[in-house]
């Protein structure tokens, strides 16, 4: 007996002191400890408790909105409308841009704009072969004093130069003398092939290669971004989304959630603020971060939805187009649209202070009639894709012949008078700052100028 107890105590020395288990409430009977130390009921407990183990979880993601219903029979409302449209301005004699100015304006012989050209040049979106997902447009603008003319011919040479460095042949790989490649990694060819967007898919792997590459060309032909053209990016956030890890996949493996987002666009801003618009950089669904983008950027860019708004029927009959937040809308002539609903719903947007963005649907026809609406309509930029494919030539075609029949007719109004600005909250401040500046001494507009173009005008009348 006693040799099995001196055993004991020296097999106890050996272990060393007893592990003290941390006090567990709701039990009073001792629990036997595992030979790892303490019970693993209570182990689980206290780190739990204690949080060592805990995660942050992420506010769960909006789920997508169902797709608004289509009424049975409504395909051919826009169509008819369009048809009667055209009956009426043939049997006017008059072209149709006129006729559906006159339509918004009351009949009354407005003076008529070319709208501000948005022209797409490449492609970096989720249908690339590159890495990058988050820029399924880059958009180029040229300055609103150049004509429709000289601006589609600035942008045939940018794109000439963009199809030479596509075509040219990669140099050769350095090799060291064992025979490895030495060449540096980042260094691949540049590819492209032609999207039905009218404009290059190209391979990018990072967000910067594409903007590079437009400010490359610009400074080889004496362009500078930011004065002579100014830039716009599709974001298409509806398409970056993953749903399965409720993050937006800017480049591929590399997920951002929409908090991260908006820091991710307020960075590109800065590092680049010749971009002048940024579209649908969020679902429509992220209400909350259409906020905090539009009071972060909205006095430096246009924060504009497009995929993320609401139908024309719907913004109507709302009567409210400030969800999700933004600067603008892009407004399209669908199947179910009228002409009185485009007028309506410009009508609508002026009054908001907000501008419009006409743009072409997809799978769209050869029908140019779509740049007659948006002359008529008066509405600010019009977005008709890339320079390439007979559907969007035939556009940009009817667009020179409009402004020539405008230049002839003496009723184009000077292009001086589109120039750019924005509106928010500190915008709006700013404005009446120089308001009250303009009317003591008259100033000349800047580029871009923050709407001042009618307070310069009271300004010089006063003085």
């Amino acid at each position: 007996m006693r040799t099995l107890c001196l055993s004991w105590l020296k097999r106890r020395r050996q272990r060393g002191p007893a592990r003290s288990a941390p006090p567990c409430s709701g039990s009073t009977a001792p629990l036997r400890t595992s030979s790892r130390g303490w019970h693993p009921l209570i182990r689980q407990r206290w780190i739990t408790s204690s949080g060592r183990k805990d995660t942050m979880t992420e506010k769960p993601i909006a789920p997508a909105e169902p797709v608004e219903p289509v009424l049975s029979g409504s395909m051919a409302i826009g169509a008819v409308s369009l048809a009667v449209a055209k009956a009426c301005a043939m049997l006017l004699n008059k072209p149709l841009y006129l006729n559906i100015a006159l339509l918004k304006h009351n009949q009354e012989q407005p003076m008529l704009f070319m709208p501000l050209l948005m022209v797409s040049l490449i492609s970096c979106g989720k249908s690339s072969s590159g890495k990058l997902n988050l820029m399924k447009e880059v958009i180029c603008i040229p300055h609103p004093e150049l004509t429709t003319k000289q601006g589609v011919e600035m942008l045939m040479e940018i794109r000439k130069h963009i199809n030479k460095i596509i075509e040219m042949p990669s140099p050769p790989k350095a090799e060291t003398k064992k025979g490895h490649d030495g060449s540096k990694r980042g260094q691949q060819q540049i590819t492209g092939k032609m999207s039905h967007l009218g404009c290059l898919t190209i391979n990018c792997d990072t967000i910067e290669q594409p903007l590079l590459l437009i400010q490359e060309i610009c400074a080889n032909l004496g362009l500078e971004l930011g004065t002579n053209l100014h830039l716009a990016i599709n974001c298409a956030g509806h398409e970056l989304m993953d749903y399965s890890k409720g993050k937006y996949e800017v480049i591929m493996g590399t997920y951002k959630n929409a908090a991260e987002m908006v820091d991710l666009y307020v960075d590109l801003i800065n590092k680049y603020p010749s971009i002048i618009a940024l579209i649908d950089p969020f679902r429509k669904e992220d209400s909350e971060q259409w906020d905090s983008i539009y009071h972060a950027l909205g006095s430096r860019c246009y924060i504009i939805a497009g995929t993320a708004s609401k139908s024309i029927s719907k913004l109507l009959e709302q009567g409210n187009i400030s969800i999700p937040k933004s600067n603008g809308l892009i407004i399209k002539h669908t199947n179910q649209t009228t002409m009185s609903d485009l007028v309506e719903i410009t009508n609508l947007i002026d009054s908001k202070k907000h501008i419009t963005v006409f743009g072409s649907t997809e799978g769209e026809s050869s029908d140019d009639s779509l740049v007659d609406l948006a002359v008529g309509l008066g509405v600010r930029f019009i977005k008709l894709g890339g320079l390439s494919r007979g559907e969007r030539v035939t556009k940009y075609n009817r667009l020179l012949t409009i402004e020539e029949e405008l230049v002839q007719n003496g009723t184009l109004g000077f292009n001086e008078e589109r120039t750019f600005f924005y509106f928010n909250e500190e915008a709006e401040k700013a404005a009446e700052a120089l308001e009250a500046a303009a009317a003591r001494e008259p100033l000349a507009p800047t580029f871009p100028t923050q709407g001042v173009e009618e307070s310069a005008e009271t300004g010089a009348s006063s003085g």
